[in-house]
């Protein structure tokens, strides 16, 4: 069966065996982040809305979850923004009382937890993930390039008041980009937001794939451990680089399908697809090979390899 809105389970470098939820439209999004491997927001706005009824997610829920897959957590995620949907709280809710045996976790930016109602539809998440990776405003819209009206010190602010209203686990992503929020002073403020916000985990991210910008290149172990100990937070971690397998397993007996389902998602290279599917390397050259002649398959040089991908 296909799903619309569901998408895995994958495997996460954050949140092991997860299974995705994508409540909005592909690349709908409060941000155009010079990093974001899903590439450039075509849909930009604040205006939370519900872009698919609620039911329809709840149904897939139900059929998918009453298999009783083993899962480490079901994540709010996808390629945009999840806090711009009016049903998230609907969902977490009936995932709360429906199937209370799985952990629920909400990848977001935080531009939206300034909104009471959306910091009300995230409390009975057990974990939220939002983003702060500078509190400079000129550094935040270089790289952020959020919607008007969407500045550093309200999502600075929008943190706090949601730590001071959330009993679950708070886990800050800090995005790395050398030479652009890696300067002493840079650091010396996300130091100190660090410590006023108390987050369970912070989690240093830097760029695994391909960004939107080649401008941005990723952040050697080196430098990520200098800025941990900079940042000098008990709960600083560095986010593994490898390969998010996101592969629907509706499609785990097409190879072709399997590919594509996962390069349409995000960048990887042979190795990744390899290690995500289990396939041989000489079976995913093979698939490659049939996609560059049949599909609009990219490929772009990096640090870690060739990545294959298609932009919608």
């Amino acid at each position: 069966m296909h799903y619309a809105h569901l998408f895995g389970p994958v495997s996460s470098r954050r949140l092991g065996r997860s299974l995705g939820i994508d409540l909005v439209p592909f690349k709908t999004c409060t941000y155009d982040c010079v990093y974001c491997e899903c590439g450039a927001t075509t849909v930009e706005t604040i205006q939370r809305q519900e872009f698919f009824p609620a039911d329809e997610v709840i149904g897939e829920l139900s059929l998918y979850l009453s298999q009783s897959p083993s899962l480490d957590y079901i994540t709010f995620s996808g390629s945009g923004e999840p806090t711009l949907s009016l049903s998230i709280g609907r969902v977490i809710r009936f995932l709360k009382e429906r199937f209370p045996r799985y952990r629920i976790a909400v990848l977001t930016n935080g531009s939206l937890l300034s909104d009471p109602g959306v910091r009300r539809d995230l409390l009975p998440a057990d974990v939220v993930l939002p983003t702060l990776s500078t509190i400079n405003e000129e550094t935040f819209r270089r790289i952020h390039r959020p919607v008007p009206g969407i500045g550093a010190e309200e999502i600075l602010d929008a943190i706090l008041q949601f730590r001071r209203e959330y009993t679950g686990q708070i886990w800050l992503e800090v995005f790395i980009i050398p030479g652009i929020n890696t300067s002493d002073e840079e650091l010396a403020g996300l130091h100190d937001a660090i410590h006023r916000i108390h987050p369970d985990r912070v989690q240093l991210n830097t760029l695994d794939r391909p960004g939107t910008e080649d401008f941005v290149r990723p952040a050697t172990p080196a430098e990520l451990e200098r800025i941990a100990q900079v940042l000098d937070y008990a709960g600083t971690e560095t986010v593994d680089s490898s390969c998010s397998a996101d592969i629907p397993s509706q499609y785990a007996e097409d190879p072709l399908e399997q590919v594509y389902e996962l390069l349409r998602r995000r960048p990887c290279t042979a190795d990744d697809i390899a290690s995500a599917t289990g396939m041989h390397l000489t079976q995913v050259h093979k698939v490659l090979q049939e996609m560059a002649r049949t599909k609009d398959l990219q490929e772009k040089p990096e640090g870690r390899g060739i990545f294959y991908y298609f932009r919608d």
